[in-house]
Order: structure tokens, then C-alpha cells, then sequence
């Protein structure tokens, strides 16, 4: 079986490498192809491949290619992590925004819509792409925003596009383990977009235990989310918030947390792997080392500024261990191709799923997942408070979506102003300007007169 990584030179990609070294199941992944338009980034994440893959007689052979039908052509599944514009384009996306007095993020906000804008016309030419050389193939989308971009390319490949976000699965491992019970053994009731959902309910035995875990303040403690929001609001909306939604609760604070630090995220993570991949290029032979040396920098700092401004401490040392996406996109691509029944929270088209919203919407919810593909469960409808917030998102995104497929700059106008955390009209007309002067990647996609 044959498994593609578009973003194959990312950062990230040796987590997916190393846990299919670890996967004993059959089929097997029995090459990876990475792709990326790098050649020094690809050539950097082959020599770390390659030394995890020592000692393993059985390891899945890795093949780089710049070709994207070569990397395409007769895979099973297909993993797509692609950054358009590097995350030079990220730390524009943070300071545009950081400038004007707004959030600057990599997904939530104006950062997001930025980001989404000139990265959906590149994964829609991946989509037809997969549509003409690998048909068959299932796409699980790792890249953000990630509901917004399974969204456009869903109009290309229908259900065989899958989002996934390790976000929900870390928020129900915490909050079973603060309850002492296995997480594997409980039902999550979960939903929202992606980064921006609720945990509502955690049945455990027939009965749903969450109430017990919000009623308890040494148990919360062991949640990062309750001690990033407090116990007292957890309490309040009676639900556990996905840690991005600290964003919309907390704006202020979030806002002079981070316009207040000496680097954005990205300005940290551009740094870091420029470190990395210099590193690397200097002595291929310590990749293995120099990578381990950069992840471990890197999980320890995610939301730092967040968890400072909000006293949350620092992140638990069982989320590190536990790992995140890969093992999502494993498990997800094993119950698919291996048979057997499992639930996962996932992003999928809505249909039913969540009253309110549009069919075509990509939502994130619970489903049912076997080899004949991927089913949402419906979910409990969300009140109103939840559901506005929900559906104005969800609005923002579809408009960005229409932006980038049309290339009309009035409407990527008002995907910005749309956004609940942008405050006027004549801010969302500088945002715009701010990101096409900074991002080239974004002003190709819009029209000058559009």
C-alpha cells in the first residue's frame, strides 16, 4: 500500500513516519513518497526518515519526488500538508492583523481567512490532480484551516476527502484521565467547526460523567482547558471548550498576550526551523538528533502566551507522550483500509449532522468510521449561544472559499469583515491590503479590480 505526504518536506512529517513504524497491522504502508517543492526540505526530512527507519528490517521505503502526479499516481491514501507560503506567510498573517489591533493567529481570525484565501486554489489543483491520476484514493487533509480547505476540496472529491485535527481527541483524553477513567472506554459528545467546538457530554458506562468532572475543582485542575478558561466559565456554559475558542472568550487578553511577546508563534517556529533545516544541510548524519531537539522546542512553546496570560502552566507531560495528528490520520487510514468499526471525531460534511448549519458545510463531529468510508453522527443541537458563534464562522469560511475560487476581492472583503473578531468595516479594508502587500501568494489568487 502506498502512502503520499504532500508537505513532505514539513517539520511534522517524521511523527507519520515513526508511527507507521510502529504499526504492525496488514496491509501495511509499504513505501511513503514525500512531496514538496523544496528539494533541501525534502532531502532534510529523507536523512531523518531514514535514521528512524534504523533497525527495522520492515521499514516502509520513502521516495522524494517534486513531481506531483509522480507522487500521486496509484497511492491508497494520500496525506495533504502543504503551507502555501511558507510560514513566511504565516508571521504575515499574525502581524497584519497584530497591526491593526486584532488578533494575529494562524487559523482563528483574519490569519485564518488570509491563509484559507491563498491556499484553496492550490489544494483544489491538488484535488484534480488526485481526481485524474489516483481516483481511488482517500485525502486526509492535515492543512489549515483545516475545515475551510476539506470544504473546497470536497467539491472536487466529494467524501474521499477527510479533515482531521488533534484538538478534540487531546480535550476527551484529558478530561477521561482527570475523571480516572480510559479514555477508550468513553463516548464523546462533540461538536463545532474545526477549532471551534464544545465538548458537551462524556458518557461512560451508559451515563454521561462530564457534569461530575465540572463539579469537581481538584479534577478540573488536570484539564488544560479548565485551567485556560477557568473553572468558574467551564462551569457556566456547562461544556468544555476547544482550546482555540480562548480567542473568542478571551480576545483582549489573548491579543495583548501575544502582540506583547518579542516573536509571534510563526516569527518562533521560522527561526526554529530554519535552525533546523541549516542544521541538517551542515551534518545530515545528526537529523535524527537535530529534529528531536527542535520537537521537543516546539510542543513546549504551543500557546505559550495563551497559557501565561491565563496562569494555565505549562502543558501536561501525558499530551506530549501521547502524540497528536499522526495517530489520528494512522487509526483513520487503518480502519479504512483494514476493516473493523471505530468512532472518531473528524471533519466531514454535515448533511444532517448539526441543525443549522448547511449541508455542504464541513462541520467536526463524531463518526462512525469503516472501510466504506466516513458516517457523522447526528449531534445534540447546540443552543444558541454556541450555534451563532458557529454559524457566522461557518459563513466567513464559505465566503473565503468563494473569494478564492473567484478571485473576487470584494468578497474576500467580506469574509473579513464578517468575522466576529474583526470590528469594522474599515479595518477588514486594511487587513485585505495589509495581506496582499505582504503575501504575494494571496494578491495572484484576487482579482485587482475584483
Amino acid at each position: 500500500m502506498r502512502l503520499t505526504i504532500l508537505g513532505g518536506g514539513g517539520f511534522r512529517v517524521p511523527l507519520v513516519y515513526g508511527a507507521l513504524l510502529r504499526d504492525a497491522g496488514r496491509p501495511r504502508v509499504e513505501e511513503v513518497v514525500l512531496h514538496d517543492l523544496s528539494p533541501e526540505r525534502l532531502t532534510a526530512v529523507g536523512h531523518v526518515c531514514a535514521q528512524l527507519a534504523a533497525g527495522h528490517d520492515d521499514a516502509p521505503r520513502v521516495r522524494l519526488t517534486t513531481d506531483l502526479d509522480e507522487a500521486l499516481r496509484d497511492a491508497a491514501f494520500v496525506f495533504s500538508a502543504i503551507r502555501v507560503g511558507g510560514l513566511e506567510g504565516r508571521t504575515a498573517d499574525e502581524r497584519v492583523a497584530l497591526d491593526l489591533g486584532l488578533l494575529g493567529q494562524e487559523t482563528t481570525g483574519p490569519g485564518g481567512v488570509a491563509f484559507g484565501l491563498r491556499t484553496i486554489p492550490v489544494a483544489l489543483r491538488v484535488a484534480e490532480r488526485v481526481a485524474a491520476v489516483a481516483p481511488r484514493a482517500w485525502v486526509i487533509n492535515f492543512t489549515n484551516p483545516a475545515g475551510m480547505i476539506t470544504e473546497a476540496m470536497q467539491r472536487v472529491l466529494g467524501d474521499r476527502v477527510i479533515g482531521i485535527c488533534d484538538s478534540p481527541l487531546g480535550l476527551v483524553r484529558r478530561a477521561a484521565r482527570a475523571l480516572g477513567v480510559e479514555p477508550g472506554r468513553v463516548a464523546a459528545d462533540y461538536a463545532g467547526l474545526n477549532h471551534l467546538g464544545w465538548l458537551r457530554g462524556l458518557t461512560y458506562e451508559g451515563r454521561d460523567v462530564l457534569p461530575d468532572l465540572l463539579a469537581d475543582d481538584a479534577a478540573l485542575t488536570g484539564v488544560e482547558e479548565a485551567r485556560l478558561f477557568g473553572a468558574d466559565w467551564v462551569r457556566s456554559i456547562g461544556a468544555l471548550p476547544n482550546e482555540y475558542l480562548y480567542y473568542y472568550y478571551f480576545t483582549r487578553e489573548a491579543v495583548a498576550a501575544i502582540g506583547g511577546a518579542p516573536r509571534t508563534r510563526g516569527e518562533a517556529l521560522l527561526e526554529q526551523q530554519s535552525r533546523f533545516y541549516a542544521a541538517v544541510a551542515r551534518e545530515p548524519g545528526h537529523a535524527l538528533a537535530e529534529w528531536r531537539r527542535a520537537r521537543r522546542e516546539r510542543d513546549a512553546s504551543y500557546m505559550a502566551e495563551t497559557r501565561d496570560a491565563a496562569q494555565a502552566g505549562e502543558r501536561d507531560a501525558a499530551d506530549l507522550q501521547a502524540g497528536g495528528y499522526e495517530g489520528i490520520a494512522l487509526a483513520l487510514m487503518s480502519a479504512i483500509a483494514r476493516g473493523g468499526t471505530t468512532t472518531m471525531i473528524l471533519n466531514v460534511r454535515n448533511g444532517s449532522a448539526v441543525a443549522g448549519l448547511p449541508q455542504e458545510a464541513v462541520v467536526e463531529v463524531p463518526c462512525v468510521v469503516d472501510p466504506g468510508g466516513v458516517r457523522p453522527l447526528a449531534a445534540r443541537p447546540l443552543h444558541g449561544q454556541f450555534l451563532g458563534l458557529i454559524q457566522q464562522v461557518k459563513a466567513v469560511e464559505q465566503l473565503a472559499i468563494e473569494a478564492a475560487v473567484t478571485g473576487s476581492a470584494r468578497v474576500a472583503l467580506r469574509a473579513f469583515a464578517a468575522h466576529p473578531l474583526v470590528d469594522s468595516v474599515p479595518v477588514a479594508r486594511a487587513l485585505l491590503d495589509g495581506y496582499r502587500t505582504r503575501i504575494p501568494e494571496l494578491a495572484s489568487v484576487l482579482h485587482p479590480a475584483g
